[in-house]
């Protein structure tokens, strides 16, 4: 089969992984598989060091760019795949009018990896246009559907990481950044994006701090909030409890070094990050957000709680903390749970799946 694949983003996020992660994948089950993307992005490096068969591709702003149609509709004509998937809305806005341009009979699909509200003209066309739209989680195809999205389109694939091994280290990763060696580590793993709430986690780290002092807290990630989260730091006291450490690419260590893994976003299609913590059998907390309680199960493989709650998120964090044992059971339910559902083997065939019943 002759697969196209088309992300615009220009930064490396949980979205781009799984781009990579499913054109990987496909090429490596045989298929033909090109990865247009945003010229100059972290993708395109990364495709070309995976030896990924890739178009840069110039995007323009706003929800529809023409220079992408025009680029996109040449490399319809010139490749004639036999499926397009465009894997974000600036992708999908453009793949479509490159499709009308061409005169493309190939199958279109779409993916939605975002909880909120499709909203508008432009925004109910693109999705109700493409042959399937692929959800990423239940709470997505519920928004797809509320949007217009005929539901017979539909399709649920949650996405995936790779199965692998911890990287040993973490510990020591976590010293040089100042953490000490014994200190209970609570870990964070998201863009400073509004929708990540990363000012619950700080409130609910310092009624944290209170109860338990040598808990410390690691904020891994970075974006356009970074001074506003540092503020927050300053003004809480949280100074030498909580670490900022910017974009990193050795998650394979810190994870595995985390004592509890939190996310507190208050919108969240349903958490790449989440799916790494439970690879590698670590407890989880996190907010009731988007398709985070599809991924967390309350109780068994981690604690879920109401967003924007920090004195419950506090709480929370304070009794998986307090319990090594019920650390070690949630960890080892989350890894069963992760092999059985969020794999990226088994998101690479779900999606081929989608593929093939549009023949």
């Amino acid at each position: 089969m002759k697969i196209l694949h088309v992300d615009s983003a220009l930064e490396w996020r949980g979205g781009q992984n799984q781009v990579f992660l499913t054109a990987l994948g496909m090429a490596a089950r045989g298929h033909a598989v090109t990865l247009a993307c945003r010229a100059g992005g972290v993708l395109e490096d990364r495709a070309r060091a995976a030896r990924l068969p890739v178009r840069p591709v110039v995007f323009g702003r706003g929800d529809v760019s023409f220079s992408a149609a025009f680029g996109l509709a040449t490399l319809y004509g010139e490749l004639r795949p036999d499926v397009v998937h465009l894997h974000d809305p600036h992708g999908i806005g453009a793949g479509l009018l490159a499709a009308r341009l061409a005169g493309q009979d190939a199958r279109i699909v779409g993916t939605r990896r975002v909880d909120f509200r499709v909203r508008g003209t432009l925004s109910r066309w693109k999705y109700g246009a493409c042959d399937r739209v692929i959800a990423v989680s239940r709470a997505i195809a519920a928004v797809l559907e509320e949007g217009g999205v005929p539901r017979e389109r539909v399709r649920l694939v949650y996405e995936g990481v790779p199965d692998r091994p911890p990287e040993g280290g973490g510990r020591e990763a976590l010293a040089a950044l100042g953490v000490p060696t014994d200190a209970p580590i609570v870990g964070k793993v998201a863009a400073l994006a509004d929708h990540k709430d990363h000012m619950t986690f700080l409130a609910a780290a310092a009624q944290v701090s209170e109860r338990l002092p040598d808990a410390r807290f690691l904020i891994v990630g970075d974006g356009e909030l970074r001074s506003r989260v540092e503020d927050r730091v300053r003004e809480l006291g949280l100074n030498g409890h909580c670490v900022l450490t910017g974009f990193r690419t050795d998650m394979d260590r810190l994870i595995p070094a985390f004592t509890v893994f939190c996310l507190s976003s208050h919108m969240e299609g349903l958490g790449t990050s989440l799916l790494d913590a439970m690879c590698f059998s670590r407890p989880i907390v996190a907010t009731a957000a988007g398709g985070i309680p599809e991924a967390v199960e309350d109780g068994l493989t981690g604690r879920v709680v109401p967003v924007k709650a920090p004195e419950a998120l506090a709480a929370a964090l304070v009794e998986v903390l307090s319990d090594p044992h019920r650390q070690r059971a949630m960890g080892e339910a989350g890894r069963r749970r992760f092999e059985d559902r969020f794999t990226a083997h088994r998101m690479v065939e779900e999606t081929l799946k989608v593929y093939a019943e549009m023949a």
